[in-house]
């Protein structure tokens, strides 16, 4: 009996070293490498980045507060501030992750991206979009996305995003997508805010008076590509220069 009792537990032993060795074998259960870096904007600002694909992202919104020749931007804190149609940023308050600009601030020949980077077009945020999953039809496609690479992309939900049934944010990607909302044409802020909505400009125009943009949802698994007008205020994200 005791020598059935020995063979038995050897028996499990090898079953478990067998189940690891497969798993080990397995290049689905291998966890891929993020290659990280790091850059700063001229205020002194330090921003994580990732490679995705083979592009280079920042992994923060930017929250510069001068332009890349020196400049300062205009600081809009008031509703009239916002509709004066200067080249402008804002904070929407609390623990906003980076800062909005609208459309000005973005296309101002002043430069808002750092060295060396630029701010994205709608077909690198296609690219983005493709390399966490996303097909070629669905990337060209208006409106709601793709099946669940918003949850690629965004931090993962305690830290960035109020939780919603079964929609829940891995961020395997490492882009770390945080929900810092928007600010209106007329200069309100977007409701609901902080950590349920997240808006990112493209320098694609669509229309004289309208932009594509990206738009991810505590709700949604998706991502949201469209257009609006110019004088919205969206995060902004940072692709390297190739």
């Amino acid at each position: 009996m005791q020598m059935i009792k020995e063979f038995r537990l050897v028996y499990i032993l090898l079953l478990v070293l067998s189940v690891f060795s497969a798993c080990e074998d397995d290049p689905k259960s291998v966890v891929p490498v993020i290659e990280r870096g790091v850059m700063s904007d001229i205020d002194g600002n330090e921003y994580q980045t990732v490679k995705i694909g083979d592009q280079w992202w920042m992994a923060e919104n930017l929250k510069v507060t001068k332009f890349r020749n020196g400049n300062l931007i205009y600081e809009a804190a008031t509703k009239e501030d916002w509709t004066n149609g200067f080249s402008a940023y804002c904070s929407f308050g609390g623990s906003a992750p980076g800062l909005l600009y609208n459309w000005s601030a973005v296309t101002d020949t002043a430069g808002l991206a750092p060295e060396g980077w630029r701010i994205p077009t709608d077909d690198d945020w296609k690219k983005l979009e493709k390399a966490v999953g996303m097909t070629s039809d669905q990337a060209d496609k208006s409106g709601w996305r793709g099946s669940n690479e918003s949850e690629k992309l965004k931090l993962e939900t305690l830290e960035g995003w109020v939780f919603y049934e079964n929609v829940w944010a891995t961020n395997e990607s490492g882009f770390s997508a945080e929900a810092g909302s928007c600010r209106l044409f007329d200069g309100q802020f977007g409701n609901p805010g902080l950590k349920y909505t997240g808006f990112w400009w493209t320098l694609s125009e669509n229309s004289q008076d309208e932009a594509w943009f990206r738009h991810m949802d505590y709700k949604e698994r998706g991502v949201f590509r469209y257009y609006i007008l110019k004088k919205y205020g969206l995060s902004v994200r940072c692709v390297k220069n190739s």
